[in-house]
């Protein structure tokens, strides 16, 4: 059979979130913003198959787990290997979760086989122990916020809104300056991505923070939920020259922004070592990790 897919562009906004909303993900992969934003450099594609949301990888080979209602799951994973087959290509799906990695266990035993990539897996946060850094583990981060606050005692904190949405988006036009973006296709990508979610801030339907040290934008964040209980950032950026301020951003977005939400998804590592042992010191609650499904060579 033939699939049409398509790229997502705004006008798909409530159809893709409505069949988000149908499961209860903590993944970072399964918001409106992050699919619609990395659309663009990851040219991925999505189509309704079996009333199930579906997304294609860029270069055609693989799938995501069918997002939807639990009981449309079979008949879309049947309409995908068959799609597969047809097409001469080796079924295989991408950025599985262990709970649908369970579900496809549970509805074909022993067939498939998965291979988590600890690149790819999100840390996730307890909201009040990010807000509070009570405790000997959160030491270190204590003394950096109140460093922060001692060096500069005119800091502060506001909401994300069409006041400051332009500082913010100049401050970032001066981070990718200073940050070497522009010969580095993965960070010009991101940078390209973080202006893009200030510039359409309200239409994706994010939130975010700003952080001032003397009247300028030293930092900002935006992020989304990305189920009842969990607030997705997908953006933040801080002026290397104002010690601190990603610190400070971190709780103030927290504190400000997440309360109402169990969890804080700050997303991967790409495994890059040092982002690793940045979001380590965090200590999170768990990852939630994403692997590769293909068919067991022996069936």
């Amino acid at each position: 059979m033939e699939i049409q897919f398509k790229k997502p562009v705004l006008e798909d906004r409530e159809l893709i979130k409505h069949y988000l909303s149908l499961q209860q993900s903590r993944s970072c992969e399964l918001t409106f913003g992050n699919i619609y934003l990395w659309s663009c450099h990851y040219k991925v594609k999505f189509a309704v198959v079996e009333d199930m949301l579906i997304f294609q990888s860029a270069d055609e080979t693989s799938y995501s787990f069918p997002i939807g209602r639990r009981e449309g799951v079979k008949a879309a994973l049947e309409t995908l290997i068959n799609h597969a087959k047809e097409r001469g290509a080796e079924f295989k799906l991408h950025m599985v979760t262990p709970g649908q990695f369970d579900i496809l266990e549970e509805l074909y035993p022993g067939r498939f086989e998965i291979e988590y990539d600890r690149d790819d897996a999100d840390y996730v946060y307890e909201a009040e122990k990010l807000a509070s850094l009570s405790g000997k583990k959160y030491h270190g981060k204590k003394n950096h916020i109140n460093k922060f606050k001692r060096m500069y005692p005119d800091w502060s904190y506001e909401p994300l809104n069409d006041e400051n949405v332009e500082d913010c988006f100049q401050m970032a036009l001066l981070w990718r300056r200073e940050n070497g973006c522009e010969a580095d296709r993965e960070k010009n990508a991101e940078m390209c991505v973080a202006l893009n979610s200030l510039r359409l801030y309200k239409e994706l339907g994010f939130c975010g923070g700003v952080l001032r040290v003397n009247g300028q934008v030293a930092a900002f964040t935006v992020g989304e939920p990305v189920s009842d209980d969990t607030m997705v950032v997908h953006i933040e950026k801080a002026m290397s020259d104002i010690q601190g301020a990603y610190t400070m951003i971190n709780q103030q977005f927290v504190q400000h922004e997440c309360m109402d939400y169990q969890y804080v998804n700050r997303e991967d590592d790409v495994g890059e070592e040092g982002l690793r042992q940045a979001k380590l010191s965090y200590h999170p609650a768990f990852l939630v990790e994403k692997g590769t499904v293909t068919q067991k060579a022996d069936i």
